[in-house]
């Protein structure tokens, strides 16, 4: 009697548990996102349509307490290993986000016409620029990844970008789908 007591407890609590995770996930899936780290996102250009929103710095509360250790050891590392002067990597984004339109201004004059041929976001974390977004199938994204890499402060440029909008394998998370991870980045 006193094991079937037991066995129907266990059975209890991990329906308990997976009824915990399921409201939670149903939770997580409707709770608002915010860009809790003030980290710049921005459009800089429209020139091929319905290409999807990222969803950029967005979060939900949950996903940044997640996220708050390697944040703070990421943005610390750089300045302890002396790759940064500033005390904390995230501390040059917002003036990395103004130095790229000047640097935008430069991209202009190579004959690129990527603001015909993109559309693009930015968004700057930790003297990183993630470009999201859609380029023509010929668009030299390696020269435009480049030559923004070449912006003061930025440590790197990772290019998330797509050739077609309408493709199921978007390399971003989107505002559409925020919960739907990209094949490459899925856990």
């Amino acid at each position: 009697m006193n094991r079937s007591i037991r066995a129907d407890a266990r059975v209890f609590a991990r329906f308990a548990c997976v009824l915990g995770l399921s409201m939670s996930m149903a939770c997580q899936a409707d709770a608002p996102r915010r860009n809790h780290g003030d980290d710049p996102f921005f459009s800089i250009s429209n020139g091929i349509a319905r290409c999807p929103v990222p969803l950029g710095p967005l979060q939900t509360d949950e996903e940044w307490l997640a996220n708050a250790h390697n944040r703070i050891e990421h943005g610390n590392n750089c300045w302890s290993e002396g790759r940064c002067r500033l005390a904390n990597a995230y501390a040059y984004d917002k003036e990395i986000a103004e130095t790229v339109g000047r640097r935008l201004r430069h991209v202009d004059t190579l004959g690129l016409n990527w603001r015909q041929r993109t559309t693009l976001w930015l968004v700057i974390q930790s003297r990183v620029i993630f470009v999201q977004g859609c380029v023509a199938p010929d668009f030299d994204i390696h020269r435009f990844v480049f030559v923004l890499g070449q912006t003061a402060d930025v440590d790197r440029v990772i290019d998330d970008t797509m050739t077609d909008p309408a493709s199921a394998d978007v390399p971003y998370r989107t505002q559409a789908d925020p919960d739907r991870m990209p094949a490459d980045k899925a856990p």
